[in-house]
């Protein structure tokens, strides 16, 4: 039988109930269960694809070429569980397959309203690709009074109602806030909120409360008290010093066995939290420490690249080294400011993928500097194309080189992509195409020269990695590129789209059209950046 855990948030948002849910996922997992988690978001985008980093962060794609929230991200770093195009649902999204089905004339005449209907297929979103699962995490975006989450709550309070008893649970995330003047911690927002979550129909069985400071065994009780759980429901959820250390201390304040107690489920394993442990103590307890210099457009906003900077740390992990992130705006380098003042203390540079014109010639300078001074270099997605436009232009004596991307160019180094194939067949693309969902996406075959660097790091010749573009570097000028010293090593089986670049003549050169970050996960560190990682160590005993 499969159950149920709908996870909701009150008081404030950015709570963190997408790593709550991941780790909680984790903790089951650790005792044997088998899980996937859900994210039902409210807002009226389909999918966060064309939404600015800046609004939402990262976009994280699945294998199965779903645009994603970044919670997805943590669910999959955490458990392992491939993500699916089903394990995310935006209220755009329902609202399209409703409209969709209402033009069909599939609803034979009637009214379409939120209830049922969307309710209806909220549900089925719930419910969708569950066999052989034990525990499904439904975390609804948003917090409790929201306007837009209203049709999500009423799902669930439906959907509880609608499985057998025992079958379901809800878990609630608060905050209690400590108010310094007082020296208080105060519990009144925490009644407020499930107050307004009872008004919805909806009684918590446990609530995870967030708190800076300790919450006294009395403030439990309070809680307890005033919203109508057991005292041993209340969960005191203390800031982590790292989101790895998340799991255990969930543990040791007793969400798990709570949950399977609110379950009604006695005997379950003692939880296996070895892997757990072994991640914290690569990262307390670290033999060296690399800096990393990302220079990208977007890193005022750290969730833009949050896949990014968590593969950086795995890549650490793996080495048992700290790696300290500077976060460089691209465009720096385009005012004028000096690119060895900024790239000089750095072990290794990575240039992120990205979209648009702005910073470009910032990362297209750093590459260079990359390649000069013999610095690691990581070229991701957008940062591939830069390096290969970088070395047509001073490695190849192309000097017009670009990208159509940002304009008419005589030298098309890189380019529209206008047909590749894909699991579904033959896909089709043209400039006037819609932005959303008309991107490579998902997961792609590449195959990798026999003695390339990158085959010796990967340890095969055939891999699959997940895209997000719209623009490749032109294969047609492969002959030129590499007679610079920029090798062709990872190409789409049929040998025409370039997947991966490399320098064997620099310490780490490499380029990828790919996001290698996207499958890593910190008891797996992606071999890319595992590599990465070794090359900056070495890099940092030369400086």
């Amino acid at each position: 039988m499969t159950r149920y855990i709908f996870i909701t948030g009150g008081v404030v948002s950015s709570l963190g109930k997408g790593l709550m849910a991941a780790s909680l996922a984790a903790l089951l997992q650790a005792r044997g269960y088998r899980v996937r988690i859900r994210k039902f978001d409210p807002y009226l985008n389909v999918d966060p694809g064309t939404m600015s980093p800046y609004q939402h962060g990262e976009v994280y794609v699945t294998d199965d070429g779903a645009e994603t929230d970044l919670d997805l991200g943590h669910y999959e770093r955490f458990t392992g569980v491939s993500a699916r195009q089903s394990d995310n649902v935006t209220q755009g999204r329902v609202y399209q397959t409703i409209i969709t089905k209402e033009r069909r004339g599939d609803y034979l005449g009637a009214t379409v309203q939120v209830i049922p209907h969307v309710t209806d297929e909220i549900k089925a979103f719930a419910l969708a690709d569950t066999d052989d699962i034990d525990f499904v995490l439904c975390e609804i975006g948003g917090t409790v009074g929201d306007i837009e989450s209203l049709p999500f709550m009423e799902a669930i309070r439906q959907l509880h109602n609608d499985l057998d008893r025992g079958q379901s649970i809800f878990v609630h995330v608060t905050l209690v806030p400590y108010i310094a003047a007082a020296g208080e911690l105060k519990t009144k927002p925490t009644q407020h909120s499930v107050r307004e979550l009872t008004s919805l129909g909806i009684q918590p069985d446990i609530l995870l409360c967030r708190c800076e400071h300790p919450l006294p065994e009395s403030e439990r009780r309070k809680i307890a008290l005033f919203c109508n759980v057991r005292p041993e429901a209340v969960i005191p959820a203390l800031d982590a010093s790292s989101i790895y250390g998340v799991p255990a201390q969930y543990h040791a304040e007793g969400l798990d066995a709570e949950v399977l107690r609110a379950f009604g489920i006695e005997g379950a394993p003692v939880p296996s939290l070895e892997r757990w442990d072994d991640i914290m103590d690569r990262q307390q307890n670290p033999e060296g420490e690399v800096t990393i210099g990302v220079v990208g457009k977007y890193v005022g906003l750290p969730d833009a690249y949050k896949s990014l900077h968590e593969a950086l740390t795995h890549g650490g992990f793996a080495n048992r080294v700290k790696v300290k992130i500077k976060w460089i705006d691209a465009e720096l380098f385009e005012k004028g400011d000096d690119v060895a003042a900024f790239l000089e203390p750095m072990h290794g540079i990575l240039v992120p993928g990205g979209f648009g014109v702005r910073g470009s010639e910032g990362k297209i300078a750093s590459v260079k500097f990359a390649r000069e001074r013999n610095v690691p270099f990581f070229g991701i997605c957008l940062g591939m194309q830069m390096a290969c436009i970088e070395g047509a232009r001073n490695t190849a004596g192309i000097a017009a080189a670009s990208t159509t991307e940002f304009g008419e160019t005589s030298e098309p180094v890189v380019g529209l992509i206008t047909e590749w194939m894909s699991a579904e067949g033959l896909q089709k693309r043209t400039a006037e195409t819609d932005l959303g969902g008309t991107m490579r996406l998902g997961a792609y075959p590449a195959k990798l020269t026999g003695n390339s660097v990158v085959a010796g790091i990967y340890g095969t010749d055939e891999i699959s990695e997940r895209h997000r573009h719209r623009y490749e570097v032109n294969a047609g000028y492969r002959e030129p590129l590499e007679k610079g010293g920029l090798i062709f090593s990872g190409m789409s089986p049929d040998g025409t789209l370039p997947e991966i670049v490399e320098r064997p003549d620099h310490p780490w050169f490499v380029g990828v059209q790919f996001h290698p970050e996207l499958k890593s996960k910190p008891f797996d560190p992606h071999p890319l950046f595992a590599s990465f990682i070794e090359a900056a160590v070495k890099q940092s005993r030369l400086v």
